[in-house]
């Protein structure tokens, strides 16, 4: 598939934007769809903005089911957060309709794109520059999970097959390390060693999933605090943003994928690991924010676990930077040598600071459930 820019303004084109079209311009810092900020210019002068995005054909292979879930979510968030007095318009994502009435158009090269209005006063955070900031991304993850609480959740589709299976993810990478296809698994064999002593972690939420213990829920399964916008005036949590994996999961691994991103102080590349550091007061910052917004729907279980998902969060997250690593860069976006390498040790540093404290984490738990 070539070049998005080849194929946007017959996506433009598809869509009745209500005013000429002034200008589209790459926008964002995510690694998977292709983003634009499209300006158009109506009659009275103010500018109104929309978000086009091309579905990465890569990561998501059935755009149709992809956006049949993300409909029936914001379709569902509109309903609830009207019924409680809420913004609808502002608290979630608007996916516009097509001039031929579809939830997303697809190119001439059968690219997907989706298009919704701009949500103004917002900004998009890359890094929790403030522990108020946290908590506010905290309150926004938890109150999605308790605004979706009634929705059925097996009726969505896995947009990702086994997408936060972690054993999955540590089969693909025993492959990937016993295809050892670009020859650099011998650099990397401190990193390898790393993943096989904690094999067995890699089964604990989902042995309790099987149990019976964790239930299933309408879960985003990308909670980076980049994935809330905030409100520029008040920094409060608008609207949780990237619907593409929102699937049938774990509500400890949302809450875990947060803590893993957001609990320390370092760009996630980061060569320095010295620099990077788990940070046990952003985790209980978090953790406050998250269940205050979840407004006590957590089973007494899944609070137990929450330590759990955010160590197999940053465990799974490290093992696929190094698979991806390993099997030539393929998925992840990199844009110099051996990114994913060091976005991979990054996560095991993390990792190891949690182990290190993790009755504290626990704690931290205790304190606010």
């Amino acid at each position: 598939m070539g070049k998005a820019e080849d194929y946007i303004e017959e996506a433009l084109a598809a869509y009745e934007l209500g005013a000429p079209v002034v200008g589209a311009v790459r926008f964002g810092e995510g690694h998977i769809n292709d983003t634009f900020c499209v300006h158009t210019q109506p009659p009275d002068g103010a500018c109104r903005r929309f978000i086009l995005q091309r579905i990465s054909a890569a990561a998501f292979g059935n755009p149709e089911q992809l956006m049949r879930n993300v409909v029936g979510v914001t379709d569902y968030l509109k309903k609830v957060i009207a019924r409680e007095g809420g913004n609808p318009d502002r608290e979630t994502l608007t996916i516009l309709r097509t001039r031929t009435g579809t939830c997303y158009f697809t190119d001439r090269a059968g690219g997907a794109w989706r298009c919704t209005p701009f949500i103004e006063h917002t900004v998009c955070l890359q890094a929790a520059e403030t522990p108020e900031l946290f908590y506010a991304s905290a309150k926004a993850f938890g109150r999605f999970q308790r605004l979706l609480k009634d929705y059925p959740a097996d009726t969505l589709f896995e947009t990702i097959e086994k997408f936060h299976d972690t054993e999955n993810r540590l089969r693909n990478f025993r492959k990937a390390l016993e295809a050892d296809k670009l020859g650099r698994a011998a650099g990397v064999r401190d990193e390898v060693e790393f993943v096989l002593r904690r094999s067995a972690d890699c089964s604990v939420a989902l042995e309790a999933q099987r149990a019976g213990k964790l239930p299933l829920r309408v879960t985003h399964n990308d909670t980076k605090l980049n994935n809330v916008l905030m409100d520029e005036k008040t920094g409060e949590g608008i609207c949780v943003i990237d619907l593409d994996t929102v699937m049938p999961g774990l509500a400890i691994n949302d809450f875990g994928d947060s803590i893993r991103f957001g609990a320390n102080h370092s760009a996630e590349d980061e060569r320095d690991l010295s620099k990077v550091n788990f940070d046990l007061g952003l985790f209980e910052v978090y953790t406050k924010g998250f269940l205050e917004g979840c407004g006590g729907i957590l089973t007494p279980a899944e609070l137990e676990y929450l330590p759990w998902g955010a160590k197999l969060m940053t465990l799974e997250c490290g093992i696929r930077f190094l698979t991806d690593y390993l099997e030539g860069d393929h998925y992840f976006a990199v844009h110099r040598a051996g990114q994913n390498l060091d976005r991979c040790r990054t996560q095991f540093k993390l990792v190891s600071d949690m182990e290190r404290c993790w009755d504290d984490m626990a704690a931290a738990v205790r304190k606010y459930a």
